[in-house]
């Protein structure tokens, strides 16, 4: 682990005195979310337990990819990788019954960072009522720096409305819209009626679930969340905030091609996946962003966030934890991969899905108690499912 007598004040000086420089420039507000509390002064850095929008030295880099490289050059045989695929959920149920719902703190950050998971009535009272709180957060802050193109698609997304041309004929928006909902009323399921559906892949125990749900009693929204641990979504529906009148949590494998879900195509306005696809061999990952895909709306939206290449976490693991490239499996036998910006949007792209937001998220996390800190590097994206063209 990484100590402070690594980080110099001389360091630190060089890496935060170009961001300080550049604030002041614009007003002290990057031009993208994810927080926007700047150490700017390296005497200040055990003040507070995360910094935003860090920039790493060159050098920095190169000891990053070094130990990343280092890390990797012993790879776990091929003829034993099978078991940490097939065994996924028996090891995931594990980490879950001793675990339980004390690992993960609920994510009251979502809202701030995704207002898309809520329908435009509940947005901003929900987002104020939160926004107190992220002070005290280590995950990403505030959503109201988001750049020109974010906020424009966040308005004109995923509430749809009818529009008509000016000869009194519906718009191809509005006639997609029509006939997604046409489509499903032919079979009732969980959710039928209502008009703005979510839905969460690889839930855990529902520490995004339940601020969501909390959210959305009292609108026309309803959630719907899986995992392939049953013992998870027990957990999830043991909670006492578990409400099955705006939420639908059940079992299933979000790599298995031909399992079905209780929604049809075309049914939801947003997909939620955090720190969920990299558990994911990577070789299955556009398989599985191709099908889940496939159920948003026209319009409906693809929210991701996940490990960034050469976070801590990666730089931790010792020879012989490695797969394959930049993919590890821990002690538990649980796996992790981590993804680049690139390796992000051809993910989305590949699937048909339009760029919104793709971001990489850089911070200091810093443990005041023990004197350390730690580089941390996560991914944060949005994909929309694009509206047919036009007929010309």
């Amino acid at each position: 682990m990484p100590k402070l007598s690594r980080f110099s004040v001389a360091k630190l000086a060089k890496v935060f005195g170009g961001l300080s420089t550049r604030l002041k420039s614009t007003g002290g507000r990057p031009s993208a979310p994810l927080g926007s509390r700047f150490l700017t002064n390296p005497d200040d850095i055990f003040k507070h337990n995360m910094w935003d929008h860090v920039q790493w030295t060159e050098e920095e880099k190169q000891n990053a990819r070094q130990r990343a490289e280092e890390n990797s050059s012993v790879q776990i045989p091929l003829n034993e990788q099978g078991k940490y695929d097939t065994e996924a959920c028996q090891n995931w149920d594990k980490f879950y019954e001793m675990h339980q719902n004390k690992f993960f703190k609920d994510r009251k950050w979502l809202f701030l960072e995704f207002p898309e998971l809520l329908p435009s009535g509940a947005k901003s009272k929900v987002i104020n009522m939160y926004q107190g709180d992220q002070q005290a957060e280590i995950s990403p802050p505030t959503a109201s720096s988001m750049d020109t193109k974010t906020r424009h698609h966040q308005h004109s997304g995923s509430t749809h409305h009818r529009k008509n041309t000016s000869d009194g004929r519906m718009s191809s928006e509005g006639a997609s819209l029509e006939n997604n909902e046409a489509a499903i009323q032919t079979s009732a399921f969980p959710g039928q009626n209502s008009s703005y559906r979510i839905f969460e892949v690889g839930c855990g125990v529902g520490n995004s679930v339940f601020p969501i749900v909390n959210s959305i009693k009292e609108t026309d929204a309803f959630l719907y969340c899986c995992d392939f641990s049953p013992r998870a979504i027990q957990l999830v529906k043991d909670h006492p905030d578990y409400d099955d009148s705006v939420c639908h949590a059940f079992v299933h494998d979000i790599c298995e091609e031909m399992a079905s879900f209780p929604f049809p195509a075309q049914s939801l306005d947003v997909i939620l996946a955090v720190f969920v696809l990299s558990s994911i061999h990577p070789e299955r990952m556009q398989g599985v962003v191709n099908r889940l895909s496939t159920y948003l709306k026209d319009g409906g939206i693809f929210l991701f966030r996940d490990y960034g290449r050469y976070d801590f976490s990666q730089l931790r693991f010792k020879k012989g934890r490695c797969l394959s490239e930049n993919f590890y499996t821990r002690g538990d036998g649980t796996c992790v991969y981590f993804f680049t910006k690139e390796e992000v949007h051809n993910l989305f792209s590949k699937a048909g899905l339009e760029e919104i937001q793709n971001l990489e998220d850089r911070r200091l996390q810093v443990n005041r108690g023990r004197k350390v800190v730690m580089h941390r590097v996560w991914m944060q994206s949005k994909y929309r499912k694009s509206h047919p063209a036009s007929p010309s």
